[in-house]
């Protein structure tokens, strides 16, 4: 099997007897050497021995008034949403339960970046054994914001912190910077000619994908949805892209993120969404049941309709929690 995403903590964890990954002290402590939390020369003494006890025994408890110590209110704080985030964490009997968890009591005082780290680990999971670099690529838009552009027709999305950091720290080269195009341009554009090629920058997030005309990319991100569903939700659901949204009679949707919701709820309403709207919608998916005895009678034998949109800064950023928590499922269900 070729290796991919090592930069997940995969090889960090361990799988439970239940398919899941348990947390292990070497996860961690891959979390306390972030550079937000490793004491800087000018870290007072509560601090430092803090992150000192906590290397030596990473599932130590620690008090409040140990935190409170700490001089640097912006030290304190970074400990005070590391600490609960890891305490949810060992509470539950997998990275994916408390995943889950987050998700249906509340994000507040999560990070983003936490939530990311964690939904590209279960994905890591979910898609062990993946040999389809199309799949692979595409599931990067579940845990990595993209940037958008246009190129000869093509819908094209480009990891949004690579291109930042082309943007700020390489120049363009002269050809794209007379014609002003992006810098998403610039990258490889994953293919059936360089698709080998994805497994050795799998790390490096440095292909382009092309959402908008290529077949394979839809159905990647259509299989993702799946694996993602069935291995948080345990339940078995088809996917399929689709060119538009033409059913009069359609039942429910879900945004995939932020901009799709808010389009999608104005559809919803029967509203006049406006041509720049609709241009933002660079996916749509149905989405079905194979067991539909857990869904709302209102349903029927509808589909779940799935929205993915870019933002007016281009940019996409997916919130796969919103597959968690908006499915029409009957209340009893989504309790569970």
């Amino acid at each position: 099997m070729t290796e991919f995403w090592v930069s997940s903590g995969h090889h960090l964890t361990q799988r439970t007897a239940g398919g899941g990954l348990a947390v292990t002290d070497e996860l961690i402590l891959a979390y306390l050497a972030r550079p937000e939390l490793v004491p800087p020369e000018e870290a007072c003494a509560a601090e430092r021995r803090l992150y000192a006890d906590l290397v030596a025994a990473p599932r130590r408890a620690v008090p409040p008034e140990t935190v409170a110590a700490i001089a640097d209110s912006d030290a304190r704080e970074n400990w005070e949403v590391l600490l609960a985030f890891r305490d949810r964490l060992l509470d539950a009997r997998s990275i994916e339960a408390a995943y889950l968890g987050m998700v249906r009591q509340g994000l507040q005082g999560i990070p983003s970046l936490f939530l990311n780290q964690l939904v590209h680990l279960i994905l890591r999971n979910a898609l062990d054994g993946c040999d389809d670099p199309f799949v692979l690529r595409a599931a990067e838009l579940m845990f990595r914001p993209q940037r958008i552009s246009r190129l000869d027709g093509a819908v094209l999305l480009a990891d949004a912190e690579v291109i930042e950091a082309r943007e700020g720290s390489a120049p363009l080269s002269p050809l794209v910077a007379m014609l002003g195009k992006d810098a998403a341009n610039e990258l490889d554009i994953l293919n059936e000619d360089n698709a080998w090629s994805y497994w050795s920058r799998s790390d490096a997030f440095s292909m382009a994908l092309n959402l908008g005309s290529s077949t394979r990319s839809r159905e990647g991100l259509a299989r993702v949805i799946e694996a993602f569903v069935g291995h948080l939700l345990n339940v078995e659901v088809r996917v399929a892209p689709l060119d538009r949204l033409e059913d009069p009679d359609w039942r429910w949707f879900v945004g995939l993120d932020a901009e799709a919701t808010r389009i999608g709820n104005a559809l919803w309403r029967g509203e006049t969404v406006s041509g720049d709207d609709r241009e933002r919608v660079i996916a749509i998916f149905s989405l079905s049941f194979a067991d539909r005895s857990r869904l709302d009678d209102s349903i029927g034998d509808r589909p779940v309709y799935l929205l993915l949109a870019a933002n007016e800064a281009k940019l996409v950023a997916m919130k796969p929690q919103n597959l968690i928590v908006g499915f029409p499922f009957k209340k009893t269900e989504a309790s569970c």
